[in-house]
């Protein structure tokens, strides 16, 4: 996780330094999960992620770019997987405000 932060941290200076970094999130390792539902009508509190699966969500970084650029310098495509997603709607000042 050390050496991954290194790297993030690098890539996120150089985000940063573009202007495109909305913000960033490394997680911690996904056995830290606690998942919360109501799915069945009452809260439910489940200790570790809601599936087993072989990939877990390590992190989020929100950027403003008009292509995949960015994306492919991720470090983590030299082992993982990188999603890249539009946004939808965001909060801002208090208020949702539809992606533009």
């Amino acid at each position: 996780m050390a050496e991954m932060q290194g790297l993030m941290g690098d890539y996120a200076a150089a985000l940063h330094s573009a202007g495109v970094l909305v913000a960033a999130e490394m997680l911690r390792p996904a056995d830290t999960t606690t998942t919360v539902t109501r799915r069945h009508g009452s809260v439910e509190i489940q200790d570790g992620p809601f599936a087993d699966t072989k990939e877990a969500l390590a992190g989020v970084v929100v950027l403003d770019v008009p292509d995949l650029a960015w994306a492919e310098r991720h470090p983590v495509t030299s082992y993982g997987t990188v999603e890249v997603r539009p946004s939808a709607v965001s909060f801002v000042d208090g208020t949702w405000v539809p992606a533009g």
